[in-house]
């Protein structure tokens, strides 16, 4: 990628834990290109919001990050409070996963938005109430006068989340990261976010990186996925070779255990095991513990993230020692027929 908006290089984030530090994140290197969607995935733990709020350097007091967040050309790990204050007020968005929770309950939404339009813009309340209203068309809420007049507990959960996507596109932004922005939605209004995250995009030329739980949900959206697992990145790939081909075994594992709608199999497919605790990690891959391919090789030593030898045409960068021999989709298919 060529002079990407934003570029991670060997980030890695750590806490103090029963008197020494413990590495949360491990080495992740990404690329987002303008008016990209990037899709981050992984079980919980694994690493995913802790890396986004790298990338604004929001993290809570007593955490240490290392390496190089470079947005627009800039060092957002260099960047003192003045500089950082407009990165989060004008540059880079966040949508948290509880819309109830981005909204103070004892104001009323119209007011909420006109404050953030007021803060960030330095517009005047009748400005930025204009402002806010066309914000709202521009999501799809037409009815604004009623929807701003509202307090949170009035509207549903799909449509204050659209409130919190106006506020959050509110002063132009390059980048929007979505933190499991649709977990509390239904099926149907999760679809809708979605058509407007593309629509946002399409028209304003949008970054997205789009933090989820749901494979399904993040291909629908975004053009690259990058999985995470234990605080490392462990597979990354435009998004049609990872579904078609995925080459870790935990992502094939993801993959497996996804519902599918035309299958008459009563259970899903399970990753046997448990995440891993970070302050107990031991040396080598980390999800090894779990891999029915793992060999003596991969509990000594860390995969690095490189991209796969066996095929010229394969896009994805694996962290596994055993990617170019192994075909993880036909071995996990091969072992829950051993299990039935």
């Amino acid at each position: 990628m060529s002079n990407p908006l934003l570029q991670i290089t060997d980030l890695k984030v750590s806490a103090a834990s029963a008197g020494r530090r413990v590495d949360i994140v491990r080495g992740v290197n990404l690329e987002v290109e303008r008016g990209q969607a990037l899709a981050l995935i992984g079980e919980s733990g694994s690493g995913k919001s802790m890396t986004a709020r790298c990338i604004t350097k929001l993290l809570p007091r007593g955490f240490v990050i290392d390496g190089k967040v470079i947005f627009d050309g800039a060092d957002v790990l260099a960047m003192q409070a003045p500089a950082l204050r407009e990165l989060r007020a004008r540059r880079v968005a966040l949508i948290t996963q509880d819309p109830r929770a981005g909204i103070d309950p004892l104001q009323t939404c119209g007011d909420a938005l006109v404050e953030v339009i007021r803060t960030n813009l330095g517009l005047s309340r009748r400005e930025a109430t204009d402002k806010a209203a066309g914000l709202l068309r521009e999501v799809g809420i037409l009815d604004t006068d009623r929807v701003m007049s509202c307090y949170p507990h009035q509207l549903s959960g799909g449509m204050l989340q659209r409130i919190l996507i106006a506020g959050a596109i509110a002063t132009g932004p390059d980048l929007l990261i979505a933190d499991e922005p649709t977990t509390a939605l239904d099926v149907t209004t999760q679809a809708e976010i979605i058509e407007l995250f593309k629509k946002l995009m399409a028209s304003k030329g949008l970054a997205v990186i789009f933090i989820s739980h749901d494979l399904d949900l993040a291909a629908s959206l975004c053009s690259r996925v990058a999985v995470m697992y234990a605080g490392r990145l462990v597979e990354v790939s435009d998004t049609p070779t990872l579904f078609a081909a995925p080459r870790h075994p935990y992502t094939a594992g993801l993959l497996a255990a996804r519902p599918k709608l035309h299958s008459r199999q009563l259970r899903l497919e399970a990753i046997p095991g448990r995440p891993p605790i970070t302050a107990e990690m031991a040396p080598g891959c980390a999800f090894a513990p779990r891999c029915g391919f793992a060999t003596a090789r991969c509990h000594q030593g860390l995969p690095p993230l490189t991209t796969p030898g066996r095929a010229a045409d394969i896009t994805n960068e694996v962290a596994c020692w055993r990617c170019d021999e192994l075909d993880v989709v036909e071995g996990l298919a091969t072992q829950g027929r051993g299990r039935g």
